[in-house]
């Protein structure tokens, strides 16, 4: 743009130069007028030159990289209203309100904490052991910890957090009865057959001639 200005000034001086050698009024004008209109332009281009030399170059600041920790460690209570999670998070309290959000559903719930110490964090429990109220569940933000307060549906107590833990809780019960029930040589005979089974060919030979020597008993009138 500098190096058009320069020509248009030449272009305009080579002008006045002609009109003041002309002798002819007519001539003079229209070199005049069109030297006038020559300068117009160099006064646009040069306040367009030195608005761009005002306007301060964006800079790009590279994005900063959040990174995401779910977090699975917490602790529990309940009231007859509501099921309690306590969730630590060292400085929780420092950051902006809006950044800490719980989402409810009627059987699961999920803490975002975003943007702490340049971390997102994230808490989820599904499938609840029983329904929850969404409208009537809060959330509050403690030192160092969030506490979540999921309102029951129902004022029951509940025995484990999800349904999951709730089947593997059943489970193991009735593997230990089951094994309360069992009968002694039943036992007997499922560890030998288990020893069998993971022996190397000495421990299987040592197996094979105990189970021979004991039939061989049981098969002797006493």
């Amino acid at each position: 743009m500098a190096e058009k200005i320069e020509e248009l000034k030449r272009d305009v001086a080579e002008l006045q130069s002609l009109e003041a050698q002309a002798t002819r009024h007519r001539v003079k004008d229209v070199l005049s007028l069109e030297a006038r209109k020559l300068s117009s332009e160099i006064i646009k281009l040069q306040e367009q030159l030195n608005t761009a030399s005002k306007t301060p170059t964006p800079t790009t600041a590279a994005p900063v990289k959040r990174y995401q920790v779910k977090l699975n460690n917490y602790a529990w209570d309940q009231t007859s209203k509501y099921v309690k999670f306590y969730v630590t998070l060292q400085k929780v309290q420092t950051i902006p309100a809006e950044n800490i959000v719980c989402r409810f559903t009627n059987k699961s719930l999920e803490l975002s904490v975003t943007d702490l110490d340049n971390k997102d964090y994230i808490f989820t429990i599904n499938n609840l052991l029983d329904g929850i109220s969404p409208e009537q569940s809060n959330w509050k933000v403690k030192t160092d910890m969030v506490i979540i307060n999921a309102a029951k549906v129902k004022g029951e107590n509940w025995s484990h957090v999800t349904e999951l833990e709730k089947k593997v809780s059943d489970s193991q019960s009735q593997k230990f009865k089951a094994d309360d029930n069992m009968d002694p040589n039943d036992g007997l005979m499922s560890i030998m057959k288990n020893m069998y089974e993971k022996g190397d060919d000495e421990m299987k030979r040592t197996i094979a001639k105990a189970w021979t020597e004991s039939q061989m008993k049981s098969s002797t009138p006493s």
